[in-house]
C-alpha cells in the first residue's frame, strides 16, 4: 500500500489512496511533461484514470 508523506517536516502522511469507480488501489507513477518536467500521479491499474499525487505545504508529498 502506497503511502505518500510530508517531507516540509509537517509530519501529515496518506496512506491507502483507492479508485472509487472500481475500488483497486492507485498505484503511484511519474509522467514526463512535453517541457521535460515530471510529475507524480496516483493511477488505477485498471485504467480508470489518474489524480495528480497528493500534496502538503505546497510541495508534491513523497511516496513509498
Amino acid at each position: 500500500m502506497t503511502t505518500y508523506s510530508c517531507e516540509q517536516g509537517c509530519g501529515m502522511a496518506v496512506k491507502g489512496l483507492t479508485c472509487g469507480s472500481c475500488g483497486k488501489e492507485l498505484a503511484h507513477e511519474t509522467l514526463t511533461k512535453d517541457d521535460g518536467g515530471t510529475v507524480g500521479v496516483a493511477q488505477c491499474p485498471d485504467g480508470c484514470g489518474k489524480i495528480k499525487s497528493p500534496m502538503c505545504c505546497g510541495h508534491d508529498m513523497a511516496h513509498s
